[in-house]
């Protein structure tokens, strides 16, 4: 089983890790590209008012200029420690024990715009950058990064994709066709049979999907598996074209 999270906008500052190196991270076929962006980036950031204007950086963000000129030698920590936000937050993986930690580091990666994805224990500098941007000297993200992505999941042949990404990132690495995947949409209930997407529950839900996961550690080999083990614990979920619409508890 493979989980696929989003990132986050808002990081933790710090680390106590070495610098990023780009070929150590998961999926290691992927570092010509990850040194390709950062390249870019650390070059981007020679010039704050450029790099403000392709960013898309407000006045009080400017300063995370200096994270992207620092990815070379910053400290690092663990992605799913650096990311901060809803999801994070809702997943909480500083107190999860290390038993949980170490079945989120084998099974869970993160997609990142900078890095591609990154497994969930791979160590990483704070950065800038988001899934639409376009940095100078490359091609569009998408264009960078979709191919090669695709066939470095492919490669690593999980047995199937529990794919939780936001739309965006999902653009950065669409699902191989041989491999077996899902992708959750966190929905309400309407009344009538109307569901409605959601937004901020959305990343709630699934970042303490995630805990639940890593606590619990089910022992699953199939998609079906894990949709009855979900189910037995109080889940509801409903399967349509490879997508679950999986509805937020009413205490949300």
């Amino acid at each position: 089983m493979l989980l696929l999270l989003p990132p986050s906008e808002t990081k933790r500052s710090g680390g106590r890790g070495a610098p990023l190196r780009p070929d150590a991270l998961a999926l290691p076929e992927l570092a010509p590209q990850r040194e390709a962006v950062v390249a870019a980036l650390v070059a981007l950031s020679a010039d704050p008012e450029v790099a403000a204007r392709v960013l898309k950086l407000s006045e009080r963000q400017r300063g995370e200029i200096a994270d992207n000129a620092a990815l070379r030698t910053a400290a690092t920590m663990p992605a799913v420690d650096r990311y901060t936000g809803v999801l994070y937050d809702a997943l909480d993986a500083g107190t999860l024990d290390a038993y949980a930690r170490r079945w989120l580091g084998a099974r869970a990666m993160i997609h990142s715009a900078p890095f591609g994805p990154i497994g969930a224990l791979d160590e990483i500098p704070s950065y800038r950058l988001a899934a639409g941007a376009s940095l100078p000297g490359l091609p569009a993200l998408r264009r960078h990064w979709a191919s090669a992505a695709t066939a470095a999941v492919a490669h690593a042949a999980p047995s199937f994709v529990v794919d939780l990404r936001s739309e965006a990132y999902v653009a950065l690495g669409p699902l191989p066709a041989d491999v077996p995947s899902v992708y959750v949409r966190v929905v309400t209930d309407e009344g009538g049979g109307a569901a409605r997407a959601l937004n901020h529950f959305n990343k709630r839900t699934k970042g303490l999907l995630v805990r639940e996961l890593a606590e619990g550690r089910p022992r699953v080999t199939s998609l079906r598996c894990l949709r009855g083990w979900l189910i037995g614990r109080g889940h509801r979920i409903d399967e349509a074209a490879g997508e679950w619409r999986l509805y937020a508890a009413a205490d949300d």
